[in-house]
């Protein structure tokens, strides 16, 4: 017996398995919210039919107004509900919901709730909802809990709720429980270990799956083995995702899935997609294999009420789908609630004229009294009930049709005769796909209808209407949860005391009124539209032939027979015999005379016989058949000679005109041939190409090719993946000097690219000439390529800025503006887009000079070019125009837009624009309006030019030229624009040379030279003429005597003073001994005491001239003094009187200083930028691994990623040795 036991055991196990589950029965919900039932004596009836067996709700589960005697028993099987649970406005005392495991709140009572109870108290007396008793509901996955006013309910706060709620529900805080009664409730703890509770009943313990668990989302113990699969919600039975309560997400046959398995398939071995035979649609939260009755498959797999864009419903093999459109959609008719009739609450007098000619309308029609009677708030004005008929040509409905109001004159609704299938997709309250209320007719008049899809009919308070009975409503319905309800309808025997019956050859005594039109199938034949009791076989005026149950007429052309049929079909080859003639096998009016027969283009001519058939003419005239004979027939005409005389010429002639146009022709040809041949000879045997001069002017910039051996390299200022920046010593071959440089090398592993690219930036630089940028002093073409620069001993604008912000005054700001301005004017003349302008990207050679640098990304224009498109790369996000960014545009005016980044940057004492907004949201920033915000210091005229800079339209902002005349017209009154408390006058102007004394304390160097010194050209340097008087780009410090030169205030490395090595103009002076040694030099070091210094003007006609140097000329140069001696290298500046000097620098004693020169930390604070020169820019990079490439946050990358380079490589990076974009350690890149 236990054998035998065990085997049966193990049977009932293996048919389980090979059985799958059945389905679970789908019902859908309401959507009334707190709405009275529009029919209160059939409102219990309509839920008990709508939850009658149901257990997953595919919808709202909204149970309202329920009076105390309800039998809620069709609630029990009900596990799942799609979307929230309101339980309102009761008098019943309990709901039988114990069933329900998950709510999961696709929609939200209130837009908050997914279980609502809320005043279920009844009148005095009763005492309404006393428990809740969903002893099984264990998860709600979204939205919270409201439960108020319910005077007579117990145990809802001894709900753990916060276990029920989803861990990832954003709603868990919206529990509201209000426990306040007016009866005292039994305690459960007793009977409850934990104390919580849906009812008195030991049954009724609230079953925890979330916060007993042991690290897991829902199980079913506190074991770490009790833990529920990831893909479960409600809890489980087992580990498996077969052993689930209810799925999170998806429920294909029992088993919860992530999703359901696709409809197509990618098969990798013939590389095509195929059809999926486990695909499955998705139906809620259930996979199916095929889409429910009145739902639409997608090709996605889905299935959906309303098609998606761009794609139409077509019916295939009866089964409903969505299909994209090959073309253009057609247009399609929109009902109330569908695009732009959303929210419109009736059919009116301004939107009825929409549905005119429709035969489908997706959406619903509703019909409310103010219809007929106009709105006066939306001034509507009534509806002539004669615009009704729009209507007639209406077949099909998707949504719902409600009508609670009718023109009083018309007895039906035989406007909508023609309506075959209302869909009800659309609910009228969740509910209802018709709704009949409140009217005045006395039968429906459907005739046409032939389906009601989905939902329930409701047809109530017609206290005329007669029929309802009579319609064969089940064959109607296609759902078996559909059903009518009628209530205060005019009863069925009064209907027929008065004689309102259906017409007597209907059959099954089903109609839609009376009279004949009306049956909804008839007893016999069906003429038309009326039912009649046979047809015109044999007599009657139009004689019939029967096909079936329907009575069709005989052709026209049909004989009337006495005694017999006249026809056996409609056609007119389906005569008994002919009223007028028969050609063929067809009757017709009269014999074909001149007819073209179907696809031919000769037409035939017939006579009739004396039998009244059709036959040939013996000529078949194709053209000119005026003249016939007695038959009809053509008479055949011979041409005359003069007509065959004429056609001959006209022949000869077009003949002849074709052969001189083809003579013509071929003669052209050949000149043309001969003419090609000829060129093509002379371009091989000349070489010369056609020109095409484009008007510019020729680039004669000088490019100087540096030795290896001229360059010695003294310190590593940074380094990064594809370089390093030194600081060095250049030392022309044949020559005495000195000249400190910086240094760029790449690595050995560069790729190729980058070479190129360091030659293009090379190329830029070697091609500036103004004051106000900084040039190339040469390259050196080594096996890495290697960039000569000249070393700016203040370092980047940017940490100039920051480091002394409690030192700069007004018009320092103003003169770095303008003398920015005028630089980026310049690039602007000679047609350099620089596309990476920002203070970081500016040197300071003194306190009062700046100069542009960082040619990475700039790019020269062609004569013909307006704008540069880039094709990637990291670019600076935050200083670029909006158009650079979205669609890589450069021109001269998206740097203007980078230049007022650049001022504000400067107005801010370096603050980094845009701070903590990642550099990928700064496009939607920008579209939508936003700007970097006013600085505090600065007054409205200048903030209003930065935010002319930032337009959107590039045309809209400013010129630099216009920037250089507004910034200088503010330097000459710097306080009235730029408002700096305790604002000083300027910075003091006197050169540190600490950064010249560490410089030659590192090496033994001496004679050292500034760069630009060494490159400007003296007497005589390209011609013999020494007369020619010449000026100098930058003013020298030398003397003409051999004396230790003086240092003079606000000069950079190009004011350095040297020992005096001038020579006289003649060969007679004799040429001055240069002290040697480094004592030499740094005796020159030592400044002589000079002149007390004079007021420092507060105006100046030209603000951004370089406060220590000579006036210059209006291109920017300094000139020379008439009679100063020729220099050995640069031309020099005369004798001049000395201003303050500054205070005399010791000798270096041993103490580091912070940026790593020896410094004597007592000496006193000459002034505000005395240690300018110890700027971290010139550190030395900690030791360590090169830092990545592209490790600066103020560039975005915006190719995509790419593939690395060889194995064990840097990684390729779009823009070479660019400090930017090297992630060199420090800013010393950017005083380069």
């Amino acid at each position: 017996m236990i054998r035998a036991g065990g085997c049966l055991g193990a049977g009932l196990l293996l048919l389980a398995a090979l059985c799958p589950p059945a389905p679970a029965e789908v019902c859908t919900g309401t959507d009334m919210k707190l709405l009275r039932p529009s029919s209160p004596e059939s409102h219990y009836e309509t839920l008990r039919h709508l939850y009658q067996g149901c257990q997953v709700v595919q919808g709202n589960l909204e149970l309202t107004y329920l009076p105390p005697d309800a039998d809620t028993a069709f609630l029990k099987d009900i596990k799942e509900v799609q979307g929230y649970v309101l339980i309102a406005e009761n008098q019943v005392r309990g709901l039988e919901l114990q069933s329900l495991r998950i709510i999961r709140g696709t929609q939200l009572f209130q837009d908050r709730y997914a279980l609502a109870v809320v005043g279920n108290a009844g009148p005095a007396g009763t005492p309404g909802l006393l428990q809740l008793g969903m002893r099984h509901l264990t998860e709600i996955l979204k939205g919270g809990v409201h439960i108020e006013r319910n005077p007579q309910l117990c145990f809802q706060e001894t709900i753990l709720w916060s276990d029920i709620l989803h861990r990832h529900n954003e709603f868990r805080g919206e529990i509201h429980v209000e426990s306040t009664r007016s009866r005292s409730c039994p305690d459960c703890r007793a009977l409850c270990s934990e104390g919580h509770c849906w009812s008195e009943s030991p049954r009724d313990c609230q079953t925890l799956t979330n916060s007993i668990c042991h690290g897991c989302p829902r199980c079913k113990g506190t074991k770490p083995t009790d833990c529920c699969h990831e893909q479960c919600a409600a809890g489980c039975t087992g580990p498996k995702h077969s052993d689930c309560l209810a799925c999170l997400n998806f429920n294909r046959s029992g088993i919860c899935e992530l999703h359901c398995p696709p409809l197509v398939i990618y098969n990798s071995d013939t590389f095509e997609s195929m059809p999926n035979p486990d695909g499955r649609y998705t139906f809620g939260a259930s996979c199916v294999t095929q889409c429910p009755y009145n739902y639409l498959a997608t090709e996605v797999g889905s299935c959906t009420l309303v098609c998606p864009q761009n794609s139409q419903e077509v019916t295939v093999n009866n089964v409903q789908k969505c299909e994209k459109c090959s073309k253009p959609c057609p247009e399609v008719c929109y009902g109330l609630g569908v695009d732009f009739l959303k929210g419109v609450r009736a059919v009116n007098a301004s939107n009825i004229q929409h549905f005119s000619g429709c035969t489908k309308i997706f959406g619903s029609l509703a019909f409310l009294p103010e219809t007929f009677a106009g709105d006066p708030s939306t001034n509507t004005p009534p509806l002539d009930p004669k615009l009704l008929r729009i209507f007639e040509s209406l077949e099909e409905l998707t949504g719902f049709l409600y009508i609670a109001a009718w023109p009083p004159e018309m007895e039906d609704l035989g406007v909508f005769q023609n309506l075959r299938v209302i869909r009800g997709r659309v609910l009228h309250n969740g509910a209802y796909s018709l709704t009949l209320r409140d009217l005045a007719v006395q039968a429906l008049g459907l005739r046409a209808l032939q389906e009601i899809s989905s939902g329930m009919v409701l047809v109530h308070h017609n206290p005329q209407l007669c029929f309802l009975q009579k319609v064969p409503w089940d064959s109607i319905f296609r759902n078996p949860r559909q059903r009518l309800f009628q209530t205060h309808n005019k009863p069925p025997e009064q209907c027929e005391s008065e004689g309102l019956v259906c017409f007597h050859l209907c059959a099954h005594g089903h109609c839609w009124g009376p009279g004949p039109t009306q049956c909804v199938a008839c007893e016999r034949f069906l003429r038309g539209q009326e039912c009649v009791a046979s047809c015109n076989l044999l007599d009657g005026a139009v004689r019939e032939h029967a096909n079936g149950t329907r009575c069709l007429p005989c052709h026209p052309e049909c004989q009337p027979q006495n005694g017999t049929e006249t026809c056996f079909g409609s056609e007119p080859d389906q005569c008994v015999a002919c009223a007028h003639y028969k050609d063929a096998q067809q009757c017709v009016r009269r014999c074909p005379s001149g007819v073209k027969a179907d696809a031919s283009f000769v037409p035939v001519w017939k006579y009739p016989d004396e039998d009244g058939v059709c036959q040939l003419c013996p000529t078949n005239c194709t053209h000119s058949c005026t003249i016939r004979d007695e038959d009809g027939c053509p008479v055949d005409q011979k041409p005359s000679q003069v007509t065959s005389i004429i056609a001959g010429v006209v022949g000869a002639l077009l003949v002849i005109v074709l052969l001189l146009i083809t003579v013509i022709c071929v003669k052209r040809r050949r000149q043309q041939e001969r003419k090609h041949t000829m060129r093509r000879l002379l371009q091989e045997t000349e070489l010369v190409e056609p020109l095409t001069p484009s008007g510019a002017l020729p680039n004669q910039a000088q490019m100087r090719i540096l030795k290896e051996t001229e360059l010695k390299k003294v310190k590593v200022l940074g380094s990064g993946a594809f370089g390093t920046v030194y600081k060095g010593i250049w030392i022309p071959d044949g020559e005495s000097v000195k000249i400190p440089v910086a240094i760029k090398v790449l690595r050995e592993n560069t790729s190729p690219k980058a070479n190129k690219e360091i030659l293009d930036e090379a190329y830029v630089m070697a091609g500036v000439g103004s004051p106000y940028v900084s040039r190339l002093l040469g390259i050196c073409l080594t096996s890495t390529v290697q960039l000569v620069t000249q070393l700016m001993p203040y370092g980047c604008l940017l940490d100039y800025v920051r480091e002394n912000k409690d030192h700069i005054g007004s018009q320092d700001l103003l003169n770095w503006c303008v003398q920015i301005a005028k630089g980026m004017s310049y690039l602007e003349e000679v047609r350099l887009v620089h596309r990476d302008l920002a203070a970081r990207n500016v040197l300071v050679k003194s306190p009062n000079h700046v100069k542009i640098t960082d040619f990475g990304l700039a790019r020269l224009l062609d004569i013909d070019e307006t704008e540069y498109h880039a094709d990637g790369g990291k670019v600076p996000i935050k200083w670029m125009a909006l158009e650079s960014i979205l669609r890589r545009r450069f021109t001269h005016q998206s740097d203007v837009w980078s230049y007022g980044v650049t001022v504000w940057e400067l107005m801010t004492f370096g603050a980094k624009p845009y701070d903590g907004i990642p550099a990928r949201e700064i496009p939607d920033l920008l579209e939508k309006g936003e700007r970097l915000p006013q600085p505090p210091i600065c007054t409205i005229d200048v903030y209003m030019i930065m935010v002319k800079c930032w337009m959107i339209d590039s045309e809209c902002r400013p010129k630099f030229r216009e920037l250089v005349t507004e910034f200088s017209r503010m330097a000459r009154d710097p306080q009235r624009f730029v408002v700096i408390q305790n604002d000083l006058v300027g910075l003091p102007g006197s050169m540190d040379s600490t950064f010249y004394r560490a410089l030659l304390e590192e090496e033994d160097m001496d004679d050292l030279v500034d760069a630009e010194e060494y490159l400007v050209p003296h007497h005589g340097f390209f011609s013999a003429d020494t007369s020619t008087t010449y000026r100098s780009r930058i003013s020298s410090m030398r003397s003409t005597a051999e004396s230790p030169a003086k240092v003079e205030e606000g000069e950079g490395l190009s004011s350095f003073p040297f020992p005096a090595q001038g020579l006289v103009e003649g060969p007679e002076s004799p040429v001055p001994e240069v002290p040697e040694g480094d004592g030499g030099v740094k005796a020159a070091l030592q400044s002589p005491p000079g002149r007390e210094p004079g007021p420092l003007p507060r105006y100046s006609e030209d603000p951004t001239g370089l406060a220590a140097e000579d006036s210059e000329d209006p291109e920017g140069f300094t000139a020379a003094a008439p009679h100063s001696t020729m220099p050995e290298y640069v031309n020099q500046a005369g004798e001049r009187p000395p201003r303050a000097p500054p205070s005399p620098p010791d000798k270096p004693k041993g103490h580091q200083g912070k940026n790593g020169l020896i410094k004597d930390p007592k000496l006193p604070f000459p002034g505000p930028f005395s240690h300018a020169v110890e700027n971290p820019e010139y550190l030395a990079p900690p030791p360590g691994p090169f830092s990545q490439a592209f490790d600066n946050p103020y560039y975005w990358n915006q190719d995509p990623p790419k593939g690395g380079g060889p194995e064990g490589g840097p990684s390729t990076t779009p823009t070479a040795e660019n400090p930017e974009y090297l992630g060199l350690a420090g800013p010393d890149a950017a005083a380069v």
